[in-house]
């Protein structure tokens, strides 16, 4: 992790751990035609006069003579040529828009409802939920309970009203609670509780019908204009986000963690040498980046997850990792995507020293300048060796419109993307610290706000670190976790 500013001009890197013996050195993301500049570029003035102003002159200046009929600059030809390319012209514009309006209304379902997810198939609102599959890998009906804001609400899709709703508390009890947390995609033995919050104002809920005797949560629940307690359930699939780091701490950056502070950061190794962090959600998954992973480096037999420890040269016990899944969208070039998991062959023992870090819940949006630490054991050095003792340092996320501008990533940063740190520089992240943790305390708990992807050397002026955006992933995380139980 970089923590000074040191003036030099180097190439794009990867953070990813720094290993002289194999190391391959990364490209700046390229293909960046991909994405509009922001801001557009300045129309500056032609170096070259608008027009030259008529004077008379005694030269004499020759005539061009007209055009004989039947040669090819002949007017008429020019009027049939003209006409042609205009029409040809017209014909390709018309092809690519109706392409483009195909890809666009196929790929987000702008008219025909919600997308499948693993598919480009779409489901009309009303399908949703609706009791049969639809789509080609069954998404309609297992993405039918989910999670929204800091509390926690429990909410169902309801076909009925092609909506999400909130779940009325009314006959609610743990045992319901452990169905919804293994719908949405955790284990039953994970479960840590379900709560009551009241809904003051809202007039659409999903009730249970206690006489149903289908496994599924949501064949359970059923639309409603009323619920008598007016109480919503707050459901907590595992007991996730605790530090003892207290939020409201003053931190100097580059800070050497003390134990506890960040218990869901892991050390991922390569035959014992420190490669990407990582941060753990739940016992058997770890939330990693995808450049991490790729190449000659998706083998499960390479790696090794290292929990709880502050220094590298002290861990000695790693879990085996039985699976790795990489975005299927994940762009090497661009870096678009950049998110993997890692399922262990094991499940991680949680202590004080060890323990999950909130996913962001559907309906969580960061907001520059919303403060965030980052930590690893990245190099304090720009291209230096990685960190022997685990640090720190705070980050403020910078708006992407910002981070977009010629000066800094010029149109580079995605929709899965998230800037953060500080356009002076002096902090920022650094190689060995890719997949590592972004995280923010909120309602006094820390959530997960994105994995450490990229940047321009460290720290350097205008070249804030660059993150996967969890908020955009956590749909696909919990498939994931959902299909590889």
């Amino acid at each position: 992790m970089y923590t000074h500013s040191v003036p030099h001009d180097r190439p794009y890197y990867d953070n990813r751990g720094f290993q002289p013996e194999h190391s391959n050195p990364y490209r700046y993301p390229v293909d960046r035609n991909l994405y509009t500049a922001y801001p557009p570029p300045r129309a500056y003035p032609s170096s070259v006069p608008h027009y030259i102003p008529r004077v008379s002159s005694n030269e004499c200046v020759p005539v061009a003579p007209e055009p004989k009929p039947g040669r090819f600059c002949a007017p008429k030809t020019k009027k049939i040529i003209c006409i042609t390319a205009t029409v040809l012209l017209l014909v390709a514009a018309a092809v690519i828009v109706s392409v483009l309006l195909w890809y666009f209304v196929t790929k987000y379902c702008l008219f025909s409802g919600i997308s499948c997810g693993s598919s480009d198939a779409c489901v009309s609102k009303s399908q949703w939920c609706d009791g049969t599959p639809q789509c080609p890998n069954g998404e309609d009906e297992s993405q039918c309970v989910r999670l929204y804001g800091p509390e926690f609400l429990l909410q169902a899709y309801s076909s009925e009203s092609s909506g999400w709703r909130s779940v009325c508390g009314d006959d609610w009890n743990d045992n319901y609670g452990r169905t919804a947390c293994k719908d949405i995609g955790y284990s039953i033995n994970t479960y840590y509780s379900s709560g009551q919050l009241s809904s003051p104002g809202s007039s659409e809920f999903m009730r249970l019908n206690k006489s149903s005797g289908s496994a599924e949560l949501y064949r359970q629940l059923y639309y409603s204009k009323t619920c008598p307690s007016k109480n919503v359930v707050s459901l907590r699939c595992i007991n996730c986000g605790e530090s003892t780091r207290a939020a409201s701490s003053r931190i100097v950056g580059g800070t050497v963690a003390t134990r506890g502070e960040w218990p869901w950061q892991v050390s991922l190794q390569v035959r014992g040498t420190h490669v990407c962090g990582g941060s753990i959600v739940t016992p058997y998954w770890i939330v990693t980046a995808a450049h991490c992973v790729e190449g000659g480096l998706s083998s499960t037999s390479q790696w090794k997850v290292y929990a709880g420890y502050l220094y590298l040269y002290e861990m000695s016990s790693g879990y085996l990792v039985e699976k790795i899944i990489s975005r299927p969208d994940y762009e090497t070039k661009t870096k678009n995507n950049d998110l993997a998991l890692m399922k262990l062959a094991s499940p991680i023992t949680f202590s004080a020293n060890i323990r999950p870090v909130c996913l962001p819940n559907i309906g969580m949006m960061w907001k520059a300048p919303q403060q965030c630490w980052i930590s690893g054991w990245g190099a304090i050095t720009e291209g230096g060796q990685s960190s022997v003792s685990l640090r720190y340092a705070p980050v403020n996320l910078i708006d992407s419109s910002t981070c977009n501008q010629r000066t800094v990533y010029n149109g580079a940063i995605t929709t899965s993307m998230i800037c953060a740190g500080y356009l002076a520089g002096q902090i920022d992240s650094c190689q060995g610290d890719s997949g590592g943790p972004l995280v923010t305390s909120m309602n006094s708990l820390w959530w997960l706000v994105g994995d450490t992807s990229w940047g321009t050397g460290c720290a350097n002026r205008n070249k804030p670190g660059v993150y996967g955006n969890m908020t955009l992933f956590v749909d696909w995380i919990y498939q994931q976790m959902r299909a590889n139980r």
